[in-house]
């Protein structure tokens, strides 16, 4: 089966939002990241004839410490699937950047495909010329994910580092080792993770996982099933049930919350990272779920009148 680099191009961008810190912590140990926000709906509504092709980047506007000076940066982030020349578009790009918000811009690719690299890969684009300087240079920075090893990222600490380890050089490394250290750690920083971060890893595990299905299942068995479910509908439906039985949370607060999983399932569906049969199957609980506490909300308010 052909793989779909819009689902690539997905995930990815899901694993920098979801892991924000962890991933300027892991690639840009020096810089210090504090408040950020994205801008994706902001970028594209201003530049509604990119609306298609800009779709799939990701924009973040971030105060972020450079050289001991708190700056606040529009940082462009551009994820290929295969080796491309993206000089000219990472240029054009942050030029659209910085008339948007008039701060400088931090342009950054990722590259995760499969090739070997024998030389560098260009990190700069000329865009200008004077008598004094000649060749005015724009530079960006390149992160290529395979020249790191699986064995060394899934040692350390960080989640985006394990659920990397899937995509860098996995020569020495046991697939199936690999992805139960990423659901043992999954498991063991449940409490600190939130919903959108627990579901990143299982849809990360499922699609870039290198063993097979009965390998997968036996990996699964020994995760403790109370600590992690197995499936993103499970997961999140079991989720809204225990919000609803603890803590007297309200009935409005309940289907609150079920509606804000029922648009992130869709978002996700939108971007392609579900597919049409997962999306009904992780939404067709929630649904059933808010209808029961729709009706039983109409029959409180007909026996109180």
């Amino acid at each position: 089966m052909k793989s779909n680099p819009k689902t690539h191009d997905a995930l990815f961008k899901w694993l920098i939002a979801a892991f924000t810190k962890d991933f300027f912590a892991h690639y840009f140990p020096d810089i210090h990241v504090g408040h950020y926000r994205f801008i994706d709906k902001e970028f594209i509504q201003k530049y509604e004839a990119l609306k298609e092709s800009l779709k799939g980047d990701l924009f973040l506007i971030m105060e972020v410490e450079v050289d001991g000076e708190l700056r606040e940066l529009v940082i462009q982030i551009e994820h290929k699937s295969r080796k491309e020349d993206v000089r000219e578009r990472v240029f054009e790009y942050a030029c659209y950047s910085w008339l948007l918000k008039r701060k400088p811009v931090w342009s950054i690719v990722i590259y995760t495909d499969d090739a070997v690299w024998r030389k560098k890969f260009p990190d700069s684009f000329w865009y200008a010329f004077n008598s004094q300087h000649r060749r005015q240079l724009y530079h960006f920075d390149v992160i290529k994910v395979k020249a790191e090893k699986s064995i060394d990222l899934i040692q350390k600490h960080s989640l985006l580092c394990k659920l990397l380890a899937l995509k860098a050089n996995d020569e020495n490394a046991d697939p199936e080792k690999l992805v139960s250290d990423i659901y043992r750690a999954a498991a063991e920083m449940k409490d600190s993770l939130t919903n959108d971060q627990l579901l990143l890893i299982m849809r990360w595990v499922d699609t870039y996982k290198k063993i097979s299905g009965k390998a997968f299942d036996r990996v699964k068995k020994e995760v403790d099933k109370k600590m992690i479910e197995t499936t993103i509908s499970e997961h999140i439906f079991n989720q809204g049930k225990t919000e609803g039985e603890i803590g007297g949370v309200a009935r409005g607060k309940i289907e609150g919350k079920i509606e804000g999983k029922i648009e992130l399932l869709e978002k996700f569906f939108l971007d392609g990272v579900l597919s049409k049969d997962q999306f009904e199957q992780a939404v067709a609980p929630l649904r059933e779920e808010l209808r029961k506490l729709l009706e039983a909300s109409g029959d409180s308010q007909a026996s109180e009148k």
